[in-house]
């Protein structure tokens, strides 16, 4: 085999669909089976949220914008719904990249430590600006009153040009086209881990090894595990941890609008910053960013925790939601140190990974970047996704 690319998820299928647009056929393997729940892509919706303002994250933005108008309408609707974007809140006191929306944001180009809510927040507004993206500033009674549901204190950053990914109906989608173009996704089909070989990489599986000349581990939680039981591969993956995320789904007081929204809180007053997204037929969805227990994910609890926090922050934020509705839902986390993704190449293999609870909206363009790794072993994606 040419290709093989190991994990299905939204990631494995995205860069699967763009080798089919480059003349490839390759072959997934993922080990669980159609729409599971034991990774980071099911559901019916992920956050298309482009409150960012490093140039690598901008530019890896639009590389997916153009996949996903590629992908256009499924079932007589876009996959991305732009139903808009709020962020609001102290972006200066969050450190880490958290939420996707300022990575850097306590020192990063333009956000200095120290600057007030209004000043980061219009200096992501410039970043979106100059990249032609709509983003406007209101005041905390502006938006209140174009939103009812929800509740600000200070200034909000609205982009329109954001909203949410329809996560359910693009892993369908992106299966129906790398099969339709020759391609192949096996599920059901473990793999324990790469040597490498004269002439590519064997890939060993339950079933007996597969020998590609190129092997894209896009295995998420499972990645270090895949890529750590191969023999001589010397691929310097950083740590990576793995979490159990439990965000919730809250009824509907009134019937909206219902943006897709960030909200960067200072340290003391919530467990951590807070993100959430309309989700038609189960409410909207509401979620503490990156506090979930590391877990084993072949041994995951699949269990909610911090659920009495995010009710009580529901009760103070969002009037349009009754708080003593949640449902609660699981999906893992696969962080770096820094919460920066890994792209890149090592000899036969390509390397996805870390996407650090914010990669669904990029994986068009994570797509097309391994891709292009894959083709070219020269190619290099931005420094800030290498390995180091």
């Amino acid at each position: 085999m040419r290709i093989v690319i190991i994990g299905g998820g939204v990631m494995g299928l995205a860069t699967a669909w763009q080798l089919t647009r480059r003349g490839e056929r390759p072959v997934v393997l993922e080990r669980f089976g159609r729409g599971h729940h034991e990774g980071a892509s099911h559901g019916e919706t992920r956050n298309y949220n482009n409150a960012y303002t490093d140039a690598h994250y901008l530019d890896l933005l639009a590389l997916a914008r153009e996949g996903w108008d590629a992908l256009g309408d499924v079932d007589g609707e876009p996959l991305l719904r732009r139903h808009g974007l709020v962020s609001h809140g102290p972006v200066s006191h969050d450190p880490r990249p958290s939420l996707g929306a300022v990575p850097g944001a306590g020192a990063g180009p333009g956000v200095g430590a120290g600057v007030g809510a209004g000043s980061a927040l219009a200096a992501i507004g410039e970043r979106l600006a100059e990249r032609g993206i709509p983003a406007e500033l209101l005041s905390g009674a502006e938006a209140s009153r174009r939103w009812p549901g929800m509740r600000f204190d200070d200034v909000v950053l609205h982009s329109p040009d954001a909203g949410v990914a329809r996560a359910a109906a693009t892993l369908r989608e992106l299966e129906r086209r790398i099969v339709s173009a020759g391609g192949d996704v096996r599920w059901h089909t473990r793999v324990r881990g790469l040597s490498p070989v004269a002439d590519g990489v064997d890939i060993v599986t339950d079933a007996g090894a597969v020998r590609a000349d190129v092997a894209v581990v896009t295995a998420g939680a499972w990645t270090a595990g895949v890529l750590g039981a191969g023999r001589d591969l010397g691929i310097p993956l950083p740590p990576l941890r793995v979490t159990e995320e439990t965000p919730a789904h809250f009824a509907t007081r009134m019937p909206g609008p219902w943006p897709s929204f960030n909200h960067f809180v200072a340290p003391g007053t919530q467990p951590a910053n807070v993100y959430g997204m309309p989700t038609p037929g189960e409410g909207v969805k509401v979620g503490f960013h990156g506090i979930g227990d590391e877990v084993d994910p072949d041994a995951r609890p699949h269990l909610p925790v911090r659920q009495r926090e995010l009710r009580e922050y529901v009760r103070e934020w969002f009037p349009g939601l009754d708080p003593d509705s949640a449902v609660p839902i699981s999906c893992t986390y696969t962080s770096t140190p820094d919460e920066a993704f890994v792209l890149d190449r090592v000899g036969p293999v390509v390397v996805g990974a870390g996407f650090s609870g914010q990669g669904f909206k990029f994986a068009p363009g994570v797509g097309a970047t391994l891709a292009a790794l894959v083709i070219d072993p020269a190619a290099r994606a931005a420094p800030a996704f290498r390995l180091r």
